[in-house]
């Protein structure tokens, strides 16, 4: 078993997931829980195809992490942030 990065976006109504090692790999649900479900699911599904295709599995390489940063930020009504230094 692998295990691979996965990127995930908050869209307006879903949320979007992909695997920067795979691409063209990508899904969507309405819920963090469901997105990772179905992320999963296209991975294998897609791993499936590219072995039938004779293709090799790209081995998992990218690396996640977080940084932190200190801005002074304003608070919007929409729930998001403004930096006051931009």
């Amino acid at each position: 078993m692998k295990k691979y990065a996965i990127i995930i976006e908050k869209a307006e109504n879903n949320y979007a997931a992909y695997v920067p090692d795979v691409p063209g790999c990508i899904a969507t649900g309405y819920t963090l829980e469901e997105v990772k479900n179905e992320i999963k699911e296209a991975l294998e599904f897609h791993f499936e195809g590219m072995l039938e295709d004779g293709d090799t599995i790209p081995y998992p390489a990218s690396i996640c992490d977080y940084v932190d940063v200190e801005v002074e930020v304003s608070i919007l009504s929409g729930g998001g942030f403004m930096s006051t230094d931009c």
